[in-house]
């Protein structure tokens, strides 16, 4: 694709008559905001492209409201500058894929809730979509929509808001996102239990997580892994960390609660707020696996019980790492050949279910594996139905989420 066939759009209006002719024509348009995740998803169908860089600035923000509003195509790190101003944060901590994709460009807002990106702690306050309040976006006929609301109380609409979240622009392109922020806490700590295998590890993250210490983060880092995050300064051998946050002298209660708990399943060790901010980013942005290869790369979702099952049986059959977040619940895999796209899915089946995300792989796999997980046959036809309600032409990245869709 040439520099020619990428058109950047700065005004709402100009997205939407863009898409109008692309919808006059049926000619396929691919959608793009910083480029970071363009190697997640089939790959792209479409001779030129919308990219949403020039649709950018902060609408609305009043932190006592603890809203704000942007354009899609504004930077995420221009919307955490602001949030940091005032001592406020995108809570479901999103992930950055440039490391672990090799590539370069800016993440941006739009683009964090077109792919539902959500870090370590959607284990305590949700994903990307949860925090997501109302939306402006363009469909499929160059139509401009608007659903939801600035305030929490008075949005309408809100299921269609959820679904733009994890739609990938194969819906509607965003232009708009008012989203909710909270207060940065005042400190953090990471309790690290060390020497546990994976089974431990997720009996060990079931209790802390039981107990009334409001953790915000659970991991388990298998001894593969250890040495790649936190500058290597964790102890050698496995490591089980979870994280703590809030005021300095509630922390501090709780730390030695669940330091004392944890004491009794291993060697225990406590990081202060700089090596657990560094920790965590490095869990966030998946640091293990950045590697600067296309080894496939499998982002799992399944019971927390299920993860090291899964993790278990595929080292019976074939070459993987991993390691865990979400209690155990999302598993990340990579595999040192081949994707082996049958054999994950058939055992997260065989376990009690789940999906299976490929989020790396070379542009040959991804046009021959289906990427996001394969729908059943009642949920696909919906899901279609939904795409030609929103997109009538198919003209909004064919292929991205699924070869026919």
């Amino acid at each position: 694709m040439s520099s020619a066939d990428i058109h950047y759009p700065e005004t709402e209006d100009e997205v939407a008559r863009l898409v109008a002719a692309a919808f006059a024509a049926k000619n396929p348009l691919e959608i793009r905001g910083g480029g970071t995740k363009a190697g997640l998803g089939g790959p792209s169908q479409s001779a030129s492209a919308i990219s949403m860089t020039k649709l950018t600035g902060i609408t609305n923000y009043d932190p006592s409201e603890l809203v704000m509003a942007a354009r899609a195509g504004t930077p995420l790190a221009e919307i955490e500058v602001a949030l940091a101003a005032n001592n406020q944060m995108l809570t479901f901590e999103p992930m950055d894929y440039r490391p672990l994709l090799g590539v370069t460009g800016e993440p941006t807002i739009g683009g964090v809730f077109a792919g539902n990106i959500s870090g370590p702690r959607r284990l305590s306050a949700g994903a990307a979509r949860d925090n997501l309040l109302g939306v402006r976006f363009v469909n499929g006929s160059g139509e401009v929509v608007k659903s939801g609301g600035r305030v929490m109380k008075n949005v309408t609409g809100l299921d269609l808001v959820k679904l733009m979240a994890g739609s990938w622009g194969t819906l509607g392109v965003l232009c708009e996102v008012i989203f909710k922020v909270l207060p940065m806490p005042e400190t953090s700590v990471t309790v690290v239990v060390s020497g546990l295998n994976d089974a431990e590890a997720a009996e060990a993250m079931a209790a802390a997580l039981m107990m009334s210490v409001e953790v915000s983060g659970a991991a388990h880092l298998p001894e593969s892994v250890v040495a790649k995050v936190a500058g290597g300064r964790l102890k050698g051998g496995p490591a089980t960390v979870l994280r703590l946050e809030g005021l300095t002298d509630s922390v501090e209660v709780r730390t030695e609660r669940l330091a004392t708990e944890m004491g009794r399943r291993g060697e225990v060790t406590v990081l202060d707020a700089a090596q657990t901010h560094e920790l965590w980013g490095d869990i966030r942005d998946v640091a293990p696996f950045a590697d600067g290869t296309s080894k496939p790369i499998w982002r799992v979702s399944v019971a927390p019980q299920a993860g090291h099952q899964l993790v278990a049986a595929l080292r019976l059959k074939t070459g993987v790492d991993a390691f865990y977040d979400w209690q155990g619940g999302l598993v990340w895999l990579r595999m040192e050949a081949d994707a082996e796209a049958d054999l994950v899915r058939q055992y997260i089946k065989a376990l009690g279910g789940g999906h299976a995300t490929l989020v790396r792989a070379d542009a040959a796999t991804r046009s021959s594996v289906p990427v996001f997980e394969p729908q059943p046959k009642a949920l696909e036809a919906l899901s279609r139905r939904i795409k030609h309600q929103f997109d009538p032409q198919g003209v909004l990245n064919p292929g991205r989420m699924a070869a026919t869709i």
